[in-house]
C-alpha cells in the first residue's frame, strides 16, 4: 500500500523496474536466439538510462520539494528502494553478459578484449586506430580548474585515464566516439574461417592508449576505467513572452546538456582515489545513484549487435501482411468506403498508411489533409507526401508536438522544414502534449466533401512500426470523422467547447467516460447481467481508475489486464482485487496498443486509444480513444486478446511481489501469442483473398 493511497498500490517507479527486469529475462532466456539475447541487453540498458533521466530525476525533485515544505520521507524512501533494486538488477545484468559471452563463443563468435588478441591482430588494430579512430580522440586533461560536470555528455561512455610517472598522476577523460565510428569491429581470425572475432571500440582505445599520449606526456604506465553519467531529462520553458514556442524549446533543450546528474555508473575495479576525485568533481551526493558495474557501459549500442553467424542466431523474418481490404480496391478511399479497416502492426504493413498519404498528395479529389506528428522516422515518407500535397495545391495542416520527449530537437527541425515548404504548422496548446494519432483527409465526391479518418494507438513512424505492436483504424464514419475534425479544431482553438458522442477525448471527457463505462459494468453485475472488463495497456498507474477497478472487483466484476510496463494495481488482494488477474507479455515485438473492452451485457464495447491509464494521459495530454463498431473488426480484436491471455511462453504473472514468474503452462498447449497472432492474421487475410477472388 502506497503512502499516497488508502488502497493497495505499487509505486510506479518500482513497477517500471519490474518491467525492465522482464526485458532482462529475455536476455537470459536460452530459448531466445543468442544474438537477440545480446540485443535485449541493449534494450534493457537504453530503458534504464531513460528511467534515470526521467523517473529518478522526478523523485529527486520531489525530495527537494518535500524537504523545503517539511514533509515526510516518502520520496527519500522510494529513492532508496529504487537504488536497491537497480543494484540487484546490475548484478543480474553482469551475470547474464558473462553467460552470453560463453554462449556466443559456443557458436564461434568471440567478443574479445584488448588482452585477448594476437600480435597480428594487434598490428592491424593499431593501423585501424590511426586510420579511422584517432582523429575522433581528444582527451580532456583534468586539472584543478576543469569543470567536468559541464563537460560529460548524457549517457555517453568515457574512459577515465591515470597517466603515471613515478608518484605523479595526471587524469584525463576520453569520450568513446560511438557516434562517429562503429562500436563493434570485426578482426581477422587466424586459422579458422568459421570463427568470428569482434572487439569493442572501447577496447581498441585501451589497446592503443599509449599512442594517444606518447610525445605529449612522459609516463611509466597509462591505465583507464569506464564511466557513464545520466542527467535529468526535464527542463524549464522560458516565460519570456516575446519568445516563440519553438525558440523556447530550442533554448530549454540546452539545459539538458548541463542538467543535474541522476546516475553515475563506474567500473567497480576503479581505484578508490580516482572514484573520489570524480565524485568530488561531479558534485555527486548521496541522492545520486552510484552504480558499480563492469568495464563496459552504454550497452544501448548492443541493440544493433551484428550477426556474423548463421541466420538461426536471430529471429526469423516475419513478412508484413498486406491488407486484402486495401489491395482489392483501386485506391485507399474506395477501400474505406466499403467498410472500416483495422490494421495491426507490425503484422500488417505500415505502408498502407504511407500509401494513403501518397495517394492523397496527388488525388485531384482531395482538398485537405490534417495530421498529428508526435514522432516520425528520420527519412519520413509521410513528411515527403505532405510536402508533395502542398505542391499539388492541397491545404495541408500539421500539428507538431515539440515536447515529444527526446524527439524535441528532431521535431523542431521537421517544423522548420515543413514550414519552408508551405505546410501550415500548429504547435497546439503549450500546456497540453498532443499525443493523439490522427489523420483527417477531405475529398470531393459527387459534388460533396467526404471525410476519411485514421485513428491509431502508435506513432506515424515507419521504423518503430516494424517493432511496436499497434492498432490503426481507418474509417469514413460521418460522425466519427466530424469528431476527429473537432479534435483538430480544439487543438487550434482551445477556447472552443465540443461534445463528443463517440470519441474519448483527453482532457475533455475521457476520464468521466471511463469511470462511467466501469460503473456500468458494476451496475450490470449487480443486476444479474453479464459483466466484465478487459484492458490492454502500456501502463496502469492512475489512482482514480485503479480505485474504480477495485470497486468493480469487489462487486464481482471479472477484470482481466494485459499491462506491458508499469502496473500499480495489485491483483489478488483479499477484499480489493480477488476478481482481477493481470499478465505482462515481453517478446520480440514491443507491446504498445491500448485496447479497452467492456462486456456491456454480452454486446461488448471495444475501444482503441492513444492513452494509457496514467494521470498525465487523461488530464494533461490530448489523447483520443475510438469505438470499433464493425462486428468483424470487433471480433478480430477480441480474438487477438484471447490469444494473448492464452500465452504460455512469454506471459508473466503480475503480483504484489513483482516476481515476474511465467504463466504456468500445466497441460495446456504451448502458445507464443505474438507468433499465434501472426498466424491468425495470415489466415484471416487468406480467407478475405479467397472471397474477393473472381
Amino acid at each position: 500500500m502506497s503512502a499516497q493511497t488508502s488502497f493497495p498500490y505499487i509505486e510506479k517507479e518500482l513497477s517500471w523496474l519490474s518491467f525492465n527486469e522482464r526485458v532482462l529475462q529475455e536476455a537470459a532466456d536460452p530459448q531466445v536466439p543468442v544474438i537477440e539475447r545480446v540485443r535485449f541487453l541493449g534494450i534493457y540498458s537504453n530503458n534504464q538510462d531513460e528511467f534515470f533521466r526521467v523517473r529518478v530525476a522526478d523523485v529527486r525533485r520531489q525530495i527537494l520539494i518535500d524537504e523545503s515544505k517539511g514533509r515526510g520521507q516518502r520520496a527519500r524512501n522510494l529513492l532508496a528502494a529504487i537504488n536497491d533494486k537497480v543494484l540487484q538488477l546490475q548484478v543480474k545484468f553482469d551475470e547474464i553478459y558473462k553467460q552470453l559471452l560463453l554462449d556466443l563463443a559456443r557458436r564461434n563468435i568471440f567478443l574479445v578484449n584488448e588482452t585477448q588478441i594476437s600480435a597480428e591482430q594487434g598490428r592491424w588494430l593499431k593501423k585501424h586506430f590511426r586510420d579511422k579512430i584517432r582523429r575522433h580522440i581528444v582527451p580532456l586533461i583534468i586539472t584543478d580548474h576543469t569543470n567536468i560536470s559541464r563537460t560529460l555528455n548524457d549517457g555517453t561512455t568515457y574512459l577515465v585515464t591515470a597517466i603515471r610517472k613515478g608518484e605523479q598522476v595526471t587524469h584525463s577523460l576520453i569520450e568513446v566516439p560511438t557516434q562517429q565510428v562503429p562500436r563493434f569491429v570485426q578482426l581477422s581470425t587466424e586459422g579458422s574461417k568459421k570463427k568470428t572475432t569482434l572487439i569493442l571500440l572501447d577496447n581498441i582505445i585501451r589497446y592503443c592508449l599509449a599512442e594517444v599520449f606518447t610525445g605529449f606526456f612522459e609516463f611509466d604506465t597509462v591505465e583507464c576505467y569506464s564511466i557513464k553519467l545520466t542527467r535529468d531529462a526535464e527542463y524549464d520553458l522560458s516565460d519570456e513572452i516575446e519568445m516563440s514556442l519553438m525558440e523556447k524549446m530550442s533554448s530549454s533543450l540546452k539545459q539538458r546538456l548541463t542538467a543535474e546528474p541522476v546516475s553515475f555508473v563506474y567500473d567497480r575495479e576503479m581505484p578508490q582515489t580516482m572514484l573520489e576525485m570524480l565524485q568530488r568533481k561531479l558534485g555527486i551526493t548521496a541522492a545520486n545513484a552510484m552504480i558499480p558495474g563492469g568495464r563496459y557501459h552504454s550497452f544501448r549500442d548492443f541493440i544493433a549487435f551484428p550477426n556474423p553467424g548463421r541466420a538461426y542466431l536471430e529471429n526469423p523474418k516475419m513478412p508484413a501482411l498486406r491488407s486484402n481490404q486495401f489491395t482489392s480496391h483501386p485506391n485507399t478511399f474506395a477501400a474505406i468506403r466499403v467498410r472500416d479497416i483495422l490494421l495491426y502492426y507490425p503484422y500488417h504493413a505500415f505502408s498502407h498508411v504511407t500509401e494513403m498519404l501518397r495517394q492523397a498528395a496527388f488525388d485531384p479529389a482531395v482538398r485537405s489533409i490534417k495530421i498529428n506528428i508526435y514522432r516520425v522516422a528520420k527519412h519520413s515518407q509521410i513528411v515527403h507526401s505532405l510536402i508533395e500535397a502542398v505542391k499539388n495545391g492541397k491545404d495541408v495542416a500539421v500539428v507538431v508536438e515539440l515536447q515529444a520527449r527526446f524527439d524535441e530537437e528532431a521535431n523542431i527541425g521537421w517544423a522548420k522544414f515543413l514550414t519552408d515548404h508551405g505546410v501550415r504548422i500548429n504547435f497546439g496548446i503549450p500546456t497540453l502534449k498532443i499525443h493523439s494519432k490522427l489523420i483527417l483527409i477531405k475529398r470531393m465526391e459527387e459534388g460533396q466533401l467526404h471525410s476519411y479518418a485514421h485513428i491509431g494507438t502508435g506513432n506515424f513512424h515507419e521504423k518503430t512500426a516494424k517493432i511496436y505492436t499497434d492498432f490503426a483504424l481507418f474509417t469514413c464514419h460521418e460522425e466519427i470523422c466530424a469528431e476527429v475534425e473537432n479534435v483538430f479544431e480544439f487543438i487550434e482553438h482551445s477556447y472552443k467547447k465540443f461534445r463528443f458522442n463517440h470519441l474519448l477525448v483527453s482532457p475533455n471527457d475521457a476520464r468521466r467516460k471511463l469511470y462511467s463505462l466501469v460503473d456500468r459494468e458494476i451496475q450490470n453485475k449487480l443486476a444479474g447481467k453479464n459483466a466484465g472488463i478487459t484492458l490492454k495497456l502500456n501502463n496502469l498507474v492512475d489512482s482514480g481508475l485503479i480505485k474504480r477497478l477495485y470497486d468493480a472487483s469487489r462487486n464481482g466484476v471479472k477484470v482481466r489486464l494485459i499491462i506491458r510496463g508499469m502496473c500499480s494495481l495489485i491483483p489478488g488482494v483479499i477484499g480489493a482485487s480477488e476478481n482481477i488477474e493481470a499478465i505482462s507479455i515481453v517478446d520480440r515485438f514491443l507491446e504498445h496498443p491500448r485496447i479497452m473492452v467492456f462486456d456491456n451485457d454480452g454486446d461488448p464495447k471495444v475501444y482503441l486509444s492513444s492513452a494509457d491509464w496514467m494521470t498525465r494521459n487523461l488530464d494533461r495530454r490530448i489523447e483520443v480513444g475510438c469505438p470499433i463498431y464493425d462486428p468483424m473488426l470487433k471480433q478480430q480484436v477480441l480474438d487477438i486478446l484471447a490469444l494473448q491471455f492464452r500465452d504460455t511462453t512469454k506471459a508473466r504473472v503480475l503480483n504484489r511481489e513483482q516476481s515476474n514468474q511465467y504463466v504456468k503452462r500445466g497441460n495446456r498447449k504451448k502458445i507464443r501469442s505474438q507468433m499465434a497472432i501472426y498466424d491468425y492474421l495470415f489466415d484471416h487475410e487468406k480467407r478475405l483473398a479467397l472471397k474477393t477472388t473472381p
